[in-house]
């Protein structure tokens, strides 16, 4: 297949080179992505809605390559896309993450002025604590993809007594369901409680792992997302994250 020679202009493939670009060249959609100005789905609408330009010329059609070094992308923010809002709130115990039922009462129904935003991660109904809700696809990639650095912790309360034994189980890792956990950094907090942070987000995962050591949780409730901590807030409440500190979590 003849790839064609670099320009000085922006390079579009045709389709029958849409998979093959020339070396120093990405498709416009992945930088975008790649520079964290938003997600690559949210990257591909932007440029359909002629959002996006290329040394100051609009580009509508996904694909299109770029040359990484020396090309300048343009976003219009204002009209291809919604402002990003990206809010801490504080989920109570009895709320869902998302409604799995029309009686039941998820983050939408506790803030209906976050109707337009999404969960990022999720709680389950009996555990209470932070989540983030957001509009920002990036941000929710940084925090949700396989690998991701942002830890989350949680506070646990069980009936029975907490031994090193269990925190150093829970910490170097787990089978659960066949599938072997990250390392944690689970320590005692009391002799009925114990601090645990994870990297992944396993369907109820430290409920089965604190099973699988034979202890049973009175109450969890998640404290902090990366740096991002409930200080003083309370079940219900809610907080706008500042900018600089979702960049931080952009960049774990």
């Amino acid at each position: 297949m003849r790839v064609p020679e670099p320009r000085k202009e922006a390079w579009a493939p045709t389709p029958r080179q849409a998979t093959t670009l020339p070396e120093g060249y990405e498709r416009l959609e992945r930088a975008i992505a790649h520079k964290g100005l938003a997600s690559r789905r949210e990257a591909k609408a932007l440029i359909m809605k002629g959002a996006v330009s290329v040394n100051g010329k609009m580009v509508t059609e996904p694909g299109f390559g770029i040359r990484i070094e020396t090309d300048k992308i343009g976003i219009d923010s204002e009209g291809g896309s919604a402002p990003k809002e990206s809010f801490l709130v504080f989920k109570p115990i009895g709320i869902e993450t998302t409604k799995t039922s029309p009686d039941n009462r998820d983050l939408h129904s506790q803030f209906p002025a976050l109707a337009h935003l999404n969960p990022i991660g999720r709680l389950d109904k009996d555990t209470d604590g932070l989540i983030i809700m957001s509009n920002d696809g990036v941000l929710a990639r940084a925090i949700t993809k396989e690998g991701s650095t942002v830890g989350k912790t949680y506070l646990a309360e069980t009936r029975e007594h907490v031994t090193e034994a269990a925190m150093n189980q829970m910490s170097k890792g787990m089978m659960l369901g066949g599938r072997m956990t990250r390392p944690a950094t689970a320590k005692r907090a009391s002799r009925t409680s114990f601090t645990i942070v994870l990297h992944e987000g396993l369907k109820h995962q430290v409920r089965r792992m604190a099973d699988a050591c034979r202890l049973t949780l009175v109450s969890l409730t998640r404290t902090s997302i990366g740096h991002l901590t409930a200080g003083t807030m309370k079940p219900g409440e809610m907080k706008r994250i500042p900018t600089k500190d979702i960049e931080t979590l952009k960049a774990q």
